[in-house]
C-alpha cells in the first residue's frame, strides 16, 4: 500500500528533526508518519501528541512510543480497540522492538543511555521511526 512512497520513515524523521523544523520526539514521529502513510492529519492532530513530548513532559513513557502507538491506532483500528483483533499484538511488537533495540521505553532511561549533547535524542527518534516502519510493514493490510 505504501511501498511506492519515495521517502521512508528514517528519511522523513531526519527531515522533521532537521534545522527547518522545531519538533519534539512525538511530533517528529507523527509528522513523518503522516507523510509516509498519507494519514491526512491536520494541525490539531499534531497538537494532540505535543504532551507526549519528553516522556509525557515528565520523562515517563518516551514520545517515540506514544506517538508510534497513535500511528498504529490510526492505521490498524477497526472502529474501536476491542473490535481490532491484532491491535494488542501490533502494539506490543512495536514496544518490544523499542525495548530490545533501545533497552527501554522510558524517556529518562533512554536519555541516560543514548542522548548526546550535539544531537540530543535525534538518533533514538530515528531508530524508533525505523522500528515503527518495520512493524507497520509486517502488518500492513
Amino acid at each position: 500500500r505504501w511501498r511506492n512512497f519515495i521517502m521512508n520513515m528514517k528519511e522523513l524523521t531526519i527531515k522533521y528533526k532537521g534545522p527547518n523544523y522545531d519538533l519534539s520526539c512525538s511530533e517528529a514521529i507523527l509528522y513523518a508518519a503522516n507523510d509516509r502513510y498519507q494519514l491526512n492529519l491536520n494541525e490539531s492532530h499534531f497538537h494532540m501528541v505535543s504532551p507526549f513530548s519528553g516522556g509525557m513532559l515528565n520523562e515517563d513513557v518516551c514520545g517515540i512510543v506514544t506517538a508510534g502507538l497513535c500511528v498504529i491506532g490510526i492505521l490498524f483500528t477497526n472502529e474501536v480497540a476491542h473490535k481490532t483483533d491484532n491491535l494488542r499484538e501490533i502494539s506490543n511488537l512495536f514496544m518490544d522492538k523499542v525495548k530490545e533495540q533501545l533497552k527501554s521505553t522510558n524517556c529518562f532511561t533512554l536519555k541516560e543511555l543514548h542522548r548526546d549533547d550535539v544531537t540530543g535524542c535525534t538518533g533514538i527518534i530515528i531508530k524508533g521511526a525505523e522500528l515503527l516502519e518495520e512493524v507497520i510493514t509486517q502488518y500492513e493490510r
